[in-house]
């Protein structure tokens, strides 16, 4: 799919392309490829001059070659943004290339965006920039503005996470969890946790981003403060994601000593019972060694008296575990 986004009165207008010839109409700030064909590639590169690298979405590329300049003055920029899906979280590379039409900055140049899926950053920056004018003013700006809402939608993720483990809480700390429940509750602390580490993993990824930005010298004196209020948003998320990994370990801790109690119990229960069934079993082996002498043996009341006897020696160390409170 290819999407060229244009300035119309300081708002940002979306247009999709369905051949080459449409391309000619429209002078685009923005050119966003989602899953592009062979043909639109062909079709940007036809247009625009610009060959998109064949690694330019490839998860494994080396880190240092993430943030680079081309001779030209094309910069190239591959950063990460997270998908909140509630089955399946995840994060998706995307690949910037900046082209800046000429050196000086008034040029408003052109960014290209390629991914392989639909991202909720890219829709909110969408929505907002057709709502607000004067949001965005070039394709410097848009690419900043994608970070700024990236850092929001991070912000956000963790609101929800934050909400989540407090329901966990509330069911850790009520005071009595089964297995069942604690097998529901280490699944959901456990995608938290993966969630918190996407998060945590996405930030960092943006704030290099924006670093490149801001050492690349490309930012005006507006955008270059605008970057770092950026970046001290996305310090400020730090602590947030330190303090739910602390949250995460804490409720994971709870969770499974709830769960070595209720072993406990059972390992206490066979405790018991082994303990209280001894002295019959004592009692049983004396009377089945068949002895030569065993006069209460030969009354009638001897065996009864023998099954009493075990019975009332099991009774009595129920009775001592009861009162001592160990049976509880």
């Amino acid at each position: 799919m290819l999407n060229i986004f244009t300035l119309a009165s300081g708002r940002l207008v979306q247009q999709e392309i369905e051949a080459l010839e449409d391309l000619s109409h429209f002078k685009p700030i923005w050119v966003d490829l989602q899953s592009p064909t062979l043909e639109e590639k062909r079709w940007v590169k036809q247009h625009y001059g610009l060959s998109i690298p064949e690694d330019a979405m490839d998860e494994d590329i080396e880190e240092s070659a993430r943030f680079y300049e081309e001779d030209n003055g094309e910069l190239h920029i591959r950063s990460d943004f997270l998908i909140d899906d509630e089955e399946d979280p995840r994060s998706v590379r995307v690949a910037f290339i900046l082209n800046l039409i000429n050196p000086d900055l008034r040029s408003k140049g052109v960014l290209f965006s390629i991914h392989e899926e639909d991202i909720p950053v890219f829709r909110l920056l969408r929505l907002r920039a057709r709502r607000a004018t004067g949001l965005i003013e070039d394709a410097r700006e848009v690419l900043l503005r994608l970070f700024d809402t990236d850092a929001e939608y991070s912000a956000d993720t963790l609101e929800g996470i934050y909400d989540d483990l407090e329901k966990v809480s509330t069911q850790v700390l009520s005071g009595s969890v089964t297995d069942a429940r604690a097998s529901e509750v280490l699944s959901a602390i456990a995608r938290q946790e993966d969630l918190n580490g996407r998060i945590r993993r996405n930030v960092m990824d943006t704030r290099r981003a924006v670093s490149f930005m801001m050492r690349s010298k490309m930012l005006n004196a507006e955008q270059f403060e605008d970057a770092r209020q950026i970046l001290r948003d996305i310090d400020s998320l730090d602590s947030h994601t330190a303090f739910l990994f602390d949250k995460i370990n804490f409720l994971m801790d709870a969770t499974v000593g709830f769960i070595n109690i209720n072993q406990n119990k059972i390992i206490k229960m066979f405790s018991v019972a082994s303990v209280a069934l001894l002295p019959p079993t004592l009692i049983a082996s004396v009377y089945g060694m068949n002895f030569q002498y065993m006069p209460e043996l030969a009354q009638e009341w001897g065996y009864p008296y023998a099954l009493v006897l075990m019975l009332a020696s099991a009774l009595v160390p129920m009775w001592y575990f009861r009162k001592r409170g160990w049976l509880k």
